[in-house]
């Protein structure tokens, strides 16, 4: 079993992966393997519509979206982080989201989800639910912990002294590592995830 944490803020050792790392450390401690990947902080163009992808499977905007499809198919879980900015996620991780999932929102079906996001006060909620939304949109099971999944601190040593927000974390990473392990033993037991159905796309506009 593996999960991929998404660290989605620019700074790459920052806030939010201090939050991860202490998701990882509760998943790891649980026998699942982990891997913290970093968006970076170049630029990550938004979703254009192309269709490009459907095709070859491909985003035309080679960065690290691509890099991380190519890692979808062999994690059994994901955890997304960002920082709030203007009580959402970062630009860049609502860049990557779109296009992550319009490509792989497929691949991802029955895997768990869950978000994760770090503040100095306020906005958390916003982000976290703006982020979870992508999980409800594609059949994924949104992992829950003891509280909203949220940190605050303006820098990493003020994080770690968050420790409602520390054991939230360890709480999330339990969490999604007994519902991996429920998983993997129904899966044993020939319990799969329900076939879905072909898509029905209703317009507003007849």
């Amino acid at each position: 079993m593996k999960v991929i944490l998404v660290n989605g803020s620019p700074k790459e050792k920052g806030c939010t992966y201090t939050a991860l790392c202490e998701v990882a450390k509760a998943l790891d401690a649980n026998g699942v393997d982990t891997e913290i990947f970093w968006v970076g902080n170049g630029a990550i163009a938004g979703c254009t519509g192309c269709g490009g992808c459907a095709g070859t499977g491909k985003c035309i905007f080679d960065d690290t979206v691509n890099e991380f499809v190519e890692k979808v198919d062999g994690a059994d879980g994901f955890v997304f982080g960002s920082p709030v900015h203007y009580a959402s996620a970062s630009g860049a991780l609502t860049s990557f989201l779109d296009r992550a999932f319009m490509m792989a929102g497929g691949k991802m079906r029955g895997k768990l989800g869950a978000s994760v996001v770090s503040c100095r006060r306020g906005g958390a909620s916003a982000a976290f639910d703006q982020i979870n939304k992508y999980f409800t949109i594609n059949s994924m099971p949104v992992v829950s912990s003891q509280y909203w999944n949220q940190v605050h601190g303006s820098n990493p040593d003020e994080v770690r002294q968050d420790l409602e927000g520390l054991q939230t974390m360890r709480t999330l990473g339990n969490n999604m590592a007994w519902l991996l392990k429920c998983i993997a033993l129904g899966k044993e037991n020939g319990i799969e995830i329900p076939p879905q159905e072909p898509k029905v796309k209703t317009s507003f506009i007849r």
